[in-house]
């Protein structure tokens, strides 16, 4: 396992007529679908390469966003894909690089948006999306 991310699970999806397994809701084509989780981590989580590894652990998860630096010292992370990645993100998160120091990470969950087209780091007075 790469930087102690976990693997997602693997799943088979539903076939035409299958409800989907419990937890996973369906998209079109029986697919997982996308779920969004902004997180606020705090902790010494800034100029210690916090940014460089949720935009690496991202990139192996599949997920789609950005994460950003606060002016207040804590980073934002949003984030949208399968449930099963966003909460092995997550995961990830409250542990960060070896140099952070995580004190908690605050998550909050909704739907998707859809409007990011891979992950990326943004400036910290970037107004949102």
């Amino acid at each position: 396992m790469p930087d102690g991310v976990p693997p997602v699970a693997e799943r088979v999806p539903p076939t035409a007529g299958e409800d989907p397994a419990p937890g996973q809701p369906a998209s079109g084509g029986g697919l997982p679908a996308a779920e969004r989780l902004e997180a606020t981590v705090v902790g010494a989580v800034q100029g210690v390469g916090y940014r460089w590894f949720v935009v690496e652990a991202a990139g192996r998860l599949q997920l789609r966003g950005w994460v950003a630096n606060r002016a207040d010292g804590a980073v934002v992370c949003v984030a949208e894909g399968p449930r099963a990645g966003l909460e092995a993100l997550l995961l990830a998160l409250a542990r960060g690089p070896i140099s952070a120091q995580v004190e908690r990470v605050i998550p909050a969950w909704m739907p998707a948006t859809g409007r990011f087209g891979r992950f990326e780091i943004r400036s910290g007075s970037h107004p949102g999306d």
